[in-house]
Parts: C-alpha cells; sequence; structure tokens
C-alpha cells in the first residue's frame, strides 16, 4: 500500500479529499433540498407539509448512518466504504429528478442522510491518523469548511438551473458532485494508505478511566446534540421561510442561503483561532451564545441585517461547534477512549436532529408558520448554552484542582 508520504501530490491530498467527501455528503446530499423546497410545493410535486416531512426523513438516514458508520467501515475498509457512499449520493441526487410517490422519493433522501453521516464519521477520522500530529489543526479547518463549499456552490447553482426545471437542477448537481467524487477517488482514495502517520498519538497509553469525567463530558455531548436541534429549522426551512413566509420570493432566499455557506466556509477558522485564546471549552460556551441569538435575531428583525446575520452567523456557528466539541471532548477523554466518546457524541448529534426534525415538522404542520419553529430552535439552544457553560465551569475547576494537587505534588 501507498506511504503517506508517498502520496500524489503529498498529504496535502488528503484534507483536500476529505473537503470534497463533506461539501458532496452534507453540502449536495443534504443541503441541496432546501433551496428545492419552494419549487417542490410551488411545481405541485410535494405540498408543504411533505417537504417538512422529506426533510426529516433525510435527517433519520443522517441517524441511521450515524449509528451504523463504525461498523460499515470496519466491513468494507475505510477506502470501500467512503467510495460507496459517495456513489450512493450521485444515484440519490439522481434519482431525486423524478416526481416519484412519497415513499419512493423519501427512500432516495434517506439514503442521501446515511450517506452523508457515514461520510463524515468515516473520513474526518481516517484522514486524521494519517496526518503528523502538527498538521491536524490545519488538516480539521480544512476538512469541515467543505460543508460551507458545498452549502455555497448549491446556493448559487440551484438559483441558474431553476428556470430550467426541478429535474434538471438534481441531474446537474449529480453531474458536478459526479465529477467531484470521481476526481477526489483518482486522486486521493484510491491511493489511501493503510497506516498511520508516524508519531500517532492514538498509539498512546490509555488514561485511568476511573479519573474521566462523565458528568462534563455528558453535559458537552448533550450540548453539541441539543444544537442540532437547533439548526433545524435553519438548516430545513430557511429558503423558504424568506421565500413564501416573507414573501421575499426565491431569489431572495438563495441570497441568505449563500450567506449561509460562507458563514460555513469561515466557521472552522474562526473556531481554531479562538480555541487558542479562550480555551476549547469556553471557545464553544462563546459559540453557542452567538449561535443562540443569531437564530432568534428573525423572530426580531426580518430586514437586511437581521436575516443576513442571522445567515452569516448560524452558518458559522455550526462548523465552528463541531470542531470546538471534538475538540472538548479530546482534552477531556481517556486518550484510548476518544474515538468511542467522539461516536458517542456524533450519534448523539445525529439522533437529536432526526427527533427535532419530525418533531418541527409536526410544529409547522400544526401552527403552519416556520416562525415557530426558530423560536423553538432558539429555545432549544438556549438550553444547549446552559449546559456547555455548566461543562466549562466544571471543566475550569477540575483543571484548576490538578494544578493544585501537582504543585503540592
Amino acid at each position: 500500500m501507498t506511504n503517506s508520504h508517498d502520496m500524489p501530490g503529498g498529504l496535502w491530498r488528503l484534507p483536500l479529499a476529505g473537503a470534497v467527501a463533506l461539501l458532496l455528503g452534507v453540502g449536495f446530499g443534504r443541503y441541496v433540498f432546501t433551496p428545492l423546497i419552494t419549487p417542490l410545493v410551488e411545481s405541485g410535486w410535494f405540498t408543504a407539509e411533505q417537504t417538512a416531512r422529506l426533510g426529516a426523513i433525510n435527517l433519520l438516514g443522517y441517524l441511521i448512518g450515524a449509528a451504523g458508520a463504525n461498523r460499515y467501515a470496519g466491513w468494507l475498509g475505510p477506502r470501500r466504504a467512503i467510495a460507496s457512499c459517495l456513489i450512493a449520493l450521485v444515484i440519490s441526487l439522481v434519482a431525486c429528478a423524478w416526481p416519484w410517490a412519497m415513499i419512493v422519493y423519501g427512500f432516495w433522501r434517506l439514503i442521501a442522510g446515511a450517506a452523508a453521516a457515514t461520510l463524515t464519521i468515516v473520513v474526518t477520522p481516517t484522514i486524521m491518523a494519517r496526518m503528523p500530529a502538527a498538521r491536524r489543526p490545519l488538516a480539521s479547518a480544512t476538512i469541515f469548511t467543505g460543508i460551507g463549499v458545498g452549502t455555497m456552490g448549491v446556493s448559487l447553482l440551484v438559483p441558474r438551473l431553476a428556470s430550467a426545471g426541478i429535474g434538471a437542477t438534481w441531474l446537474a448537481t449529480a453531474g458536478v458532485g459526479a465529477v467531484l467524487a470521481w476526481i477526489s477517488w483518482l486522486g486521493v482514495w484510491r491511493h489511501l494508505p493503510a497506516e498511520a502517520a508516524p508519531g500517532d498519538d492514538t498509539a498512546a497509553a490509555p488514561a485511568s478511566a476511573g479519573h474521566t469525567p462523565w458528568v462534563l463530558i455528558g453535559l458537552v455531548v448533550a450540548a453539541y446534540g441539543l444544537s442540532a436541534a437547533g439548526y433545524v429549522p435553519h438548516s430545513l426551512y430557511w429558503v423558504d421561510y424568506i421565500a413564501r413566509e416573507l414573501g421575499r420570493g426565491l431569489e431572495a432566499g438563495n441570497r441568505y442561503w449563500l450567506l449561509l455557506g460562507l458563514g460555513g466556509v469561515i466557521g472552522p477558522a474562526l473556531a481554531g483561532i479562538t480555541a487558542r485564546w479562550l480555551g476549547f471549552e469556553r471557545a464553544l460556551v462563546a459559540a453557542f451564545v452567538l449561535m443562540t441569538l443569531a437564530t432568534a435575531l428573525p423572530l426580531v428583525l426580518t430586514g437586511f441585517t437581521g436575516l443576513g446575520l442571522s445567515s452569516l452567523v448560524v452558518g458559522a456557528m455550526v462548523p465552528a461547534i463541531i470542531t470546538l466539541t471534538a475538540g472538548t471532548v479530546h482534552a477531556l477523554s481517556p486518550v484510548a477512549r476518544q474515538r468511542q466518546i467522539w461516536g458517542w457524541a456524533t450519534l448523539s448529534f445525529a439522533a437529536t436532529q432526526a427527533v427535532g426534525g419530525f418533531a418541527m415538522a409536526r410544529l409547522y404542520a400544526f401552527a403552519g408558520s416556520y416562525a415557530t419553529t426558530i423560536a423553538a430552535g432558539a429555545v432549544i439552544l438556549v438550553v444547549a448554552t446552559g449546559c456547555s457553560l455548566a461543562g466549562a465551569i466544571g471543566a475550569r475547576r477540575r483543571a484548576l484542582a490538578v494544578r493544585a494537587d501537582r504543585s503540592k505534588g
């Protein structure tokens, strides 16, 4: 098998390929549906309530993928698992180009969600284990920018194809996805090295599980999971909320979706800078505060400033919270259990997101207003902020206690 340092183009291609995988999995596989909700409703393919359920089905697929990703990768190996998910994503995009019955359309949205989750969970540790420790912070930021770039790509592609029809939009997205998947396969994935990078810290001696701060980890994992539910209104309904409920039109909705994608591009870098300044735990609290305020902002301001800030800040804070939660879990967990605990956090995110998706769909059907779902998301994020704050306070006290013990020793 090819050595890490002998890969075509060097190690820098690994995180770029990871960014492409998340661009396709999350940006295309999940978020292309959001700006298409309005055309789907206006063209009579589905009702607004049905599109809300289709969005929730996609989140259910994400939950299924998150629950089985590690076992799936263990069965096929990371390279085949990644390749199969890229193929499944492209096929699902093609399949959505026809107005099937709800059950068939829902099946393909389920497949897209499962493939997106599997890529999210498998790609990052696969790449990070093969990167030298000094390159991992930059590699992590590069990988997660794929989500924002994908969201921006969707917001630029969909409006320009809308006049050609819904089917043409899905097929064009599938075509772009197929080209990117093929390039990443030829350039990186087929050369994926089997071994981890020299000096990989995953082989370090495990810390004592008896000293694991399970309460603090639980608070962080709970906050991370709740953030997924709080983000549902923006991730699923944002464009349709602006286009139809606020009466601004699809073009305006897509402009704000572009801003949300731009936030996703800059969010990981902001997280890294803030973590170096404040530490992971306090930076995570700051990210939750900003996301909560930005989510609630449209309830007060629906002009350009309110919608623009809400789009940009929420878009930035989602990948920032992912990055900061990963760093916090890494800092609090014994080395031997870091991957397992991160898996729990990811599953919590997926489960809460799926439950939140179905709950928000029911809430929208009951209230008939996306504003109600945005308010519910803001309330959920208030609770998440409280969990992250309690975790940060506990982590700070724990760090001070450890220092005091060391000074006495």
